[in-house]
Order: C-alpha cells, then structure tokens, then sequence
C-alpha cells in the first residue's frame, strides 16, 4: 500500500502562483511515477503533469510553460504560475507502480480576482 498526503491548495487571483506537494509513504519501490492530475466541476479528471522515477517528464498542453513538476525522493512538487481562472479544480495526486494506482484525497484551486 502506498498513501499520499497534499497540500498547498488555495484562493489565488489570476496571474498568481501556487505549489502543491504531494508526499508518498509506504512500500515504493524504484520504479514508479508520480503526477497531479485535476478536475474541474461538469469535467472529467485530466492529466496536468507526471514525472518518473527516473526524472523524465510530461504535462499537458494547457500548462506548458506555465506550470513545472518536480520530485524530490518520494515528494512530488506542481509549481504554479500564471495562473488562469479555467486552472480553477481539484488538483489530485497520482501515484503509479506496478500497474496499480494511488490517489491522494484530493486539494482545492481557485483562481478568482
């Protein structure tokens, strides 16, 4: 079993910056990947960014350039910025090993003047 833990949800206004963390616990071996994914309300969940064991990366089109993910051992790090009112959702965490999904419980956006 492996259990995740977020943070660094919020109210932003537009233009503004965020960090989430997302600290990983349990039995993780090597090889895994980690990601954020988000959903807004009437939308399905999508993928935002995912990072591997061995550091390669991947985020969707609506947030190059905007938003970086990072791992630090077993935490993984979304930094937010330029923020948009449509990044507004609930951000989850994803952890991937084994063909077995984790998911973390989930934090609040908000991006609002």
């Amino acid at each position: 079993q492996v259990q995740l833990v977020e943070s660094g949800g919020g109210l932003v206004q537009p233009g503004g910056s965020l960090t989430l963390s997302c600290a990983a616990s349990g039995s993780i071996f090597s090889i895994y990947t980690m990601g954020w994914y988000r959903q807004a309300p009437g939308k399905r969940r999508e993928l935002v960014a995912s990072i591997s064991s061995g550091g390669n990366t991947n985020y969707a089109d609506a947030v190059k350039g905007r938003i970086t993910i990072s791992r630090d051992k077993n935490t993984v790090y979304l930094q937010m910025n330029g923020l948009k009112p449509e990044d507004t959702a609930v951000y989850y965490c994803k952890f991937a090993q084994f063909n077995r999904d984790y998911w973390g419980q989930g934090t609040q956006v908000t991006v609002s003047s």
